[in-house]
């Protein structure tokens, strides 16, 4: 699970609260394998190098495939946004195959034929599949339906469930093999996990240093929340403005250490961050949503309105990426995500629009990728191509020290790292008049 690194203030009260935020997350279903090798062409002049070296380590493609899948992946999600309201009855859904080429899902009845056209006229490959978007969801509540009157024992087995568009079915998490399900979730569907383990907690020695900062701070640079002696630290999000005007950065929920005051004039301070050492005060919490969603709008104070009038996201330090637009999670699609802890790291998404039970509340409309992030990483941005799509909240190795060791493991077993993220566009639509930065 993806937690925000813990630490204390020299001079507070109880740090209970910062430990009431953390939270856990299950390993996501592996419904989409890692991205196919493709040859390497001169690298593209507009990323930051960081992101570079993780689109090729991690995704074993050249920048300029990068960005054509995430264009790639949008369009195949404006294509399923029409298909969804022309032909409901038929539509299953749409994704990036492992080559990188869109595909769309159409089963039969009214309407499958004009969509299998359309589909085709898009430049869109068509898969003929056994039941439609629409049926899926069903089964998904119905699942969910099932879940909620289920003795506590299979409840507390049960860690999340998803649409596998892939496969045209339901896929459930459990933590225990021999889990009693519903007869219509298909057995090999169902994927047994580990059960969370707790986050890192580190002990620091920092206080506020006097002067008000300089520099443009954007997505995956360091930032310290802090109320009494709770200390929590994270990595920013995307920089916006809410429908006032007022300059904002969009972060996760948890890592607000009192989440009940955002908004409010006790709210947590945000402070930046250098290594151990806290700097200059830079906002305040004004709203935090921690449920079935997980984010933040840290609303930023007037002497630091200047350092986040930028669409940058990077490595701390390095150079940035600027963000053009705002991305629709699509499976299949590359993503990047950028954190003070651990940098750029790259995967594919392997689930959309899911429930994942993360600690003891259930995360909706989440989406999960193959990639590795870790306690620290929390609020940082993701990205899909030049695109915002969203923030980092769970993670299923933030027990380890260092990416590289999962990494390994998982080459091994088959079980990689994944991340669970709130979409940038699920805050945008519960916000109105929120928007992202950009070019």
């Amino acid at each position: 699970m993806l937690l925000p690194r813990l630490g204390r203030t020299p001079s507070a009260r109880s740090s209970s609260r910062a430990r009431k935020s953390v939270i856990a997350a299950s390993a996501a279903i592996l419904l989409f394998g890692p991205a196919v090798a493709v040859a390497d062409a001169a690298p593209s002049t507009d990323l930051p190098a960081q992101l570079i070296e993780a689109v090729q380590r991690d995704l074993k493609m050249s920048p300029q495939e990068y960005l054509r899948r995430a264009d790639a992946a949008q369009e195949v999600a404006a294509f399923g946004v029409t298909a969804q309201r022309q032909f409901p009855q038929v539509y299953a859904g749409a994704w990036l195959n492992e080559a990188g080429k869109s595909v769309v899902a159409i089963t039969s009845g009214p309407g499958a034929d004009e969509a299998r056209a359309a589909a085709v006229s898009a430049g869109h490959e068509v898969r003929n599949v056994a039941k439609s978007e629409s049926a899926l969801r069903g089964e998904k509540t119905a699942f969910e339906n099932w879940l909620s009157a289920a003795p506590a024992p299979v409840q507390a087995a049960v860690r999340g469930v998803v649409i596998d568009t892939v496969n045209n079915a339901i896929a459930v998490r459990v933590n225990q093999v021999g889990v009693q399900l519903p007869a219509f979730i298909d057995p090999s569907r169902v994927v047994v996990t580990a059960p969370p383990v707790g986050g890192e907690r580190v002990d620091l020695a920092a206080s506020p240093i006097a002067g008000a900062g300089n520099g443009a701070l954007g997505g995956g640079d360091a930032y310290a929340s802090v109320l009494g002696r709770s200390q929590l630290h994270c990595s920013l999000g995307f920089n916006g403005t809410d429908r006032n005007g007022n300059v904002v950065n969009i972060s996760a929920g948890h890592c607000n250490p009192d989440v009940e005051t955002g908004g409010t004039a006790g709210a947590a301070a945000v402070y930046e961050r250098n290594n151990t050492s806290l700097g200059a005060e830079l906002g305040t919490f004004g709203k935090t949503v921690l449920g079935e969603q997980d984010y933040s709008i840290i609303r930023i104070n007037d002497g630091a309105k200047g350092r986040f009038e930028n669409n940058l996201v990077r490595v701390p330090g390095a150079a940035p990426i600027a963000i053009d637009g705002v991305a629709t999670p699509v499976v299949g699609a590359p993503v990047c995500k950028s954190g003070a802890r651990t940098g750029f790291s790259c995967g594919v998404i392997n689930g959309v629009d899911q429930t994942v039970q993360v600690g003891d509340r259930q995360m909706t409309q989440s989406f999960s990728a193959n990639l590795c992030a870790l306690p620290g990483d929390s609020g940082g941005a993701i990205v899909s191509g030049r695109l915002a799509v969203g923030i980092s909240s769970a993670s299923s190795v933030a027990d380890y020290p260092i990416c590289e060791i999962p990494i390994i493991l998982g080459a091994l077993t088959g079980d990689a790292p994944q991340l669970f993220a709130q979409p940038i566009s699920v805050v945008l639509n519960d916000n109105p008049g929120l928007s992202v930065r950009t070019n």
